[in-house]
């Protein structure tokens, strides 16, 4: 099953004796054992208990299961880095007795619930032990979000909330959260406390509200620039310093971002589609999305003499000619008034 079709039933209340929950991405397992623990241990931690199966053999966390609790009804078990269920387990200085897993997930205990957390992008599923536990167990499938998919991801969260999302909204959440889901539910959860249930988060709101890296700022320079605004351009300046990022290190961001615009342009009139681009320039999926969407807005040459001004601004900072904050406004203006 999927994460979201697992967590819905979580959710939902709707708990299975034992849980396998593998996949590469950690922000959806470590969400998975903590709604666990939120449904089944209600607040007391009395009746759980954490092992790491890289320490402990699996035949002891099955004597656990079995053990009837001795606070409460039941009891909540979590058992990390299954290593046997891994196509090369790594070597450990006991052996795992699997047989003894296999036999308790045939019957197990009522008043156990046994969770299965292994932070890899597959199992072998070839394995025993993996065929009885696809087959008894309720199996989370938690691997990165592909990208085709990430906006039904944010569409999950936003319902969630309660919130909408305007369509221009979206690419400000891509280019921002998409590579951090564990950064994309905080800053959600930020939107959605300042719009309200049944708010709207806009781009503005978007821009103004989320936490802006150092890659994402020199994208709203870019986008300054074609809109030829100095006062954004100046703004977006301020909120790097704030992040304590060097002018010579802006410089080196707004010259990635235009060089791949320049990039995308060449391989677009080669007939490159969007994916053979991805793989030719080896940058995230939603760069070139948003380089394929700028590079209309330049000429060749005009890229050409933008990534020139950008070197002799960085030679003219590196030779101490120009005090750097100063340098790096004045090539803001000259990139605007030339643009």
């Amino acid at each position: 099953m999927s994460y979201i079709d697992v967590m819905k039933q979580i959710k939902k209340n709707h708990l299975d004796q034992v849980y396998l929950a593998y996949g590469s991405e950690s922000f959806f397992l470590q969400t998975i054992k903590k709604e666990l623990m939120k449904r089944v241990l209600e607040g007391d931690e009395d009746n759980l208990s954490v092992y790491d199966l890289e320490e402990t053999p699996v035949q002891e966390v099955v004597a656990d299961a079995e053990t009837y609790p001795f606070f409460g009804e039941r009891k909540l078990i979590i058992a990390t880095n299954p290593g046997f269920l891994k196509a090369k387990p790594d070597k450990l200085p006991f052996e795992h007795d699997t047989a003894s897993l296999e036999r308790y997930l045939q019957a197990p205990a009522d008043y156990s619930i046994l969770v299965f957390i292994a932070a890899y992008e597959k199992i072998d599923e070839r394995k025993k032990i993996s065929k009885i536990l696809k087959k008894h167990a309720t199996v989370a499938v938690c691997n990165a979000v592909k990208d085709q998919d990430l906006k039904q991801w944010i569409n999950t969260l936003a319902n969630q909330h309660r919130i909408t999302i305007d369509q221009d909204a979206y690419e400000i959440l891509e280019t921002e959260l998409s590579s951090n889901l564990h950064l994309l539910e905080s800053e959600l959860n930020k939107l959605a406390l300042y719009v309200g249930d049944n708010g709207v988060i806009t781009r503005d709101i978007a821009e103004r509200l989320i936490s802006h890296t150092s890659n994402s700022s020199s994208l709203r320079l870019v986008d300054a620039v074609i809109d030829r605004d100095l006062h954004k351009a100046i703004s977006v300046f301020k909120d790097l310093e704030k992040l304590k990022e060097e002018p010579i290190a802006m410089i080196g961001l707004l010259a990635f971002q235009f060089r791949t615009i320049l990039r995308v342009k060449l391989l677009k009139q080669k007939g490159y589609s969007q994916f053979q681009m991805q793989k030719a320039i080896g940058s995230h999926p939603y760069v070139i999305k948003i380089a394929l969407s700028r590079e209309k807005k330049f000429t060749i040459h005009k890229l050409e003499d933008i990534i020139s001004k950008l070197t002799d601004a960085d030679a003219v900072m590196k030779q101490g000619k120009m005090e750097k904050n100063l340098a790096f406004e004045l090539l803001l203006y000259d990139l605007i008034q030339s643009a």
